[in-house]
């Protein structure tokens, strides 16, 4: 299921939201003794003040000429991102990922890792290192563990590697991909999801909880890399990039989209606001956000709703205008 992140959950029809074709009883939630019989209950009350938070929170980090910077907004509504903290180092060509309630900053001309807490503000922490130096990998993760690859590490690399995210500690050889760099990646709660980088098509797919090896997915609708990806526990969308070879190549508005679970070619969703590369993205259960981008160097941020088709809107600036950063959240 879902988590919603919005709105009020009516009595009359929690049994089954929430119990699906086999309902819950209020009594099961609340004890016998205190069950309420009408109004609404909010989402704070359902799932906890956390889950709620967690799950509409997003946190970028780094990008730019280097820089430890970390922004956060608030996925659910529009408005400008503010000031979280700092990474543990400078660092540009990184990735993330996120449990509910933690997130993971890997990579980036380095083998660094830290982590946060996405409830707080406040500076990243270490989390210990990545097997090489990657640089503009993609990561992805489920609710437990979190699985880096590709980038480059002199070369395009066709490493993946996992963390447990709860925990702190080193990463482990997870298997391989196509070798490549400047990829996406977005998940299921089961399945990840890698995407084009080095002029590539390419979607190939892991299954998170165990090892082994990528698997053929399908292709994008266009060979591009410096792309993003984000995702529900249905359906993920790449955007942006550039097209073309090497580095006259051109800047792409381009959306498509996959259904997780499923294989076979990705589908047009729709144009972000501005065509750019370097981009980053996030999500939570209902909007995916795309920030940053473009050798200019761009502050937007824009979104979309992830279960429906359309053009990217605009949600605010992100506190610096960069590119190379990475985006995770709590959704």
């Amino acid at each position: 299921m879902a988590l919603q992140t919005s709105g009020a959950i009516s009595f009359a029809n929690i049994q089954t939201e929430f119990g699906g074709s086999n309902p819950i009883s209020l009594s099961e939630y609340y004890g016998s003794d205190d069950v309420p019989t009408s109004g609404a209950i909010s989402l704070n009350d359902f799932y906890g003040t956390s889950d709620v938070f967690n799950a509409t929170r997003g946190v970028w980090g780094g990008g730019g000429n280097f820089n430890n910077n970390m922004d956060y907004m608030t996925i659910a509504s529009t408005g400008n991102a503010a000031d979280f903290g700092d990474l543990t180092a400078d660092r540009k060509g990184l990735a993330a990922c996120a449990s509910e309630t933690r997130g993971v900053f890997a990579g980036g001309n380095s083998n660094i890792m830290d982590y946060i807490t996405i409830s707080t503000t406040g500076n990243a922490t270490d989390f210990g290192d990545l097997t090489r130096n990657a640089y503009y990998s993609a990561a992805c993760s489920n609710l437990t563990r979190g699985v880096s690859g590709g980038g480059n590490s002199g070369g395009y690399s066709n490493v993946m590697e996992y963390i447990t995210i709860s925990s702190t500690g080193n990463a482990t050889d997870f298997g391989d991909l196509t070798a490549r760099w400047q990829l996406a990646a977005c998940a299921s709660d089961t399945r990840g999801v890698f995407g084009g980088g080095g002029y590539s098509n390419t979607v190939e797919y892991i299954t998170i909880s165990s090892t082994g090896n990528a698997t053929n997915f399908g292709d994008l609708s266009q060979d591009r890399r410096a792309l993003a990806a984000c995702s529900n526990d249905t359906r993920g969308v790449f955007g942006g990039g550039t097209f073309g070879s090497g580095f006259g190549g051109g800047y792409s508005n381009v959306m498509d989209y996959i259904t997780i679970a499923s294989t076979g070619t990705a589908t047009d969703f729709g144009d972000l606001t501005m065509a750019r590369t370097g981009l980053a993205g996030l999500a939570s259960a209902t909007r995916g956000v795309f920030a940053g981008g473009g050798y200019g160097l761009t502050n937007i941020m824009d979104y979309v709703t992830i279960s429906s088709t359309s053009n990217a809107s605009d949600l605010g600036d992100l506190m610096l205008a960069r590119n190379g950063l990475a985006g995770c959240s709590g959704g």
